[in-house]
This record gives C-alpha cells, structure tokens and sequence, in this order.
C-alpha cells in the first residue's frame, strides 16, 4: 500500500500570507536559541578559563613562596661565602705584613753583618789602635 498523500491546494488558491505576530514570535525563538547556544558555549568556555586563571594562581603563590624561600637560603649562602672571603684576604694581609717585616729585618741583620766586616777589617789594620778607632769611618744608617 502507498503512503497517504498530502493534500495539494488546487492550483487556483491564493497563497496566504504569514501571519505578522507568527514571524515575530518564530524569529524570536530562533534568535533566543542562536542566543542560548552560542552564550552557553561562551559561558562555557569563559567558566573554564576562569577555573584555570584561578588554579595557576595558586601555583603561582606556590612557586612565590617557595622563591622566596631560596632567595633567603641564598642570601645565607652568599654571607657565609664572604665571610670565608673576608678571612682569607686577612690572612693574605697577615702573610704580607709577616713578609714586610722578614724583609726588614734581614736588611736590618745585612747592615750589622757588614757593620761588623767593616769592624773586623778595621781592627786587623790598626792592630795597635785598638777598637775604638774600628768605627769612625763607619756610615750611620737609620732604619
């Protein structure tokens, strides 16, 4: 059996025209649902950024605590380096000063030693003047 077939209008009816209030209200409702599923899609994907923006930001504070934390931790680091710094460039001092005063006591012990090659030759020249004449000819040096 076929399928009942639609009433055809007869070919010398006037087609109606639509009813004004019947398009308002039909485009209405086409507009409110275009509306409702794009703005739920948008809501959508807004609420889910919004949840992300949230949950970084936690782990931002996180990683900014955490920071700081080594930034303290390093700044401890850096004095306790400079303490041994500071140390051994006092030691570098002290071995300085110790080799200034090597230095000027071995030019102090030079001078006596020829002070006395002096005195020793003086007195084998004037066996019979004794010592007393040794260190007229002797340069006074004053350190």
């Amino acid at each position: 059996m076929a399928a009942p077939a639609a009433p055809v209008p007869p070919s010398n009816a006037t087609p109606t025209s639509p009813d004004p209030r019947q398009t308002a209200e039909a485009r209405e409702a086409f507009t409110a649902s275009l509306l409702s599923a794009g703005t739920s899609t948008v809501q959508s994907d807004l609420q889910n950024r919004a949840t992300d923006l949230h949950a970084n930001a936690a782990a931002i504070d996180k990683q900014e605590q955490e920071l700081l934390k080594q930034t303290k931790n390093l700044g401890k680091e850096s004095d306790k380096w400079q303490r041994v710094v500071n140390d051994g460039a006092r030691g570098v001092k002290e071995t300085g000063d110790v080799q200034n005063w090597a230095e000027m006591l071995e030019r102090d012990l030079c001078v006596l030693e020829d002070v006395m090659g002096m005195v020793e030759e003086g007195a084998e020249g004037a066996k019979g003047d004794g010592v007393a004449n040794a260190g007229k000819d002797l340069p006074i040096q004053h350190a």
